[in-house]
């Protein structure tokens, strides 16, 4: 067995996406507390949906969202919940595409000022709640290295099963301006 390296380019970012499924509904879960409740959004504007994807999935490098046109993100964009605390303000969000019998967790998370408050335990439980909608015979998701180092144990945990893997090389979004130098301070700039 060889071993080998991958060399990334400078002012590229590398990571390992893991391809989970769950292809039966779990047995149902008492839904842990929390204050916070999930508001549908019945239209999608752009500029407030970029704002939360930043504020939820900067430290991530989530960048995807950031980088499209507003038409294309309205085309590509599936059914949005917001997290809302109990002030109203915006704590964190979750987007699934349904397709006619599968359910894709596009994004899920919480702005980092909740991280280790319990309160991911409850928007994993209303994920699966939601997800499982009448009709649906399987529920995928893709997490990656990047990622909450919980998210992917707290898949597993819940059922899902890793079905692949890949490894993706894309350009640092920090360097482009599609987010602050300063986030995800975990992951070094490498100019």
């Amino acid at each position: 067995m060889s071993f080998g390296l991958t060399k990334v380019p400078a002012g590229h970012v590398a990571a390992v996406v893991t391809y989970l499924e769950m292809k039966a509904r779990p047995e149902p879960r008492e839904t842990p507390d929390s204050p916070l409740r999930l508001e549908r959004w019945d239209r999608v504007d752009p500029a407030r949906y970029r704002d939360l994807f930043r504020r939820v999935g900067g430290r991530w490098l989530w960048f995807s969202r950031l980088a499209m046109s507003d038409s294309e993100l309205l085309e590509k964009t599936g059914t949005v919940y917001e997290v809302v605390d109990e002030a109203g303000a915006p704590a964190g969000m979750l987007e699934l595409d349904f397709r006619p019998d599968k359910c894709m967790i596009l994004f899920l998370g919480l702005v980092p000022e909740l991280a280790g408050r319990g309160h991911g335990r409850w928007l994993f439980a209303e994920t699966l709640r939601l997800a499982w909608a009448p009709g649906i015979e399987e529920v995928r998701v893709h997490t990656c290295s990047l990622d909450h180092p919980a998210a992917l144990p707290a898949y597993l945990r819940a059922g899902f099963t890793a079905v692949g893997r890949a490894f993706e090389s894309f350009p640092d979004p920090r360097l482009a301006g599609l987010l602050p130098r300063d986030v995800a301070p975990q992951l070094p700039l490498i100019d």
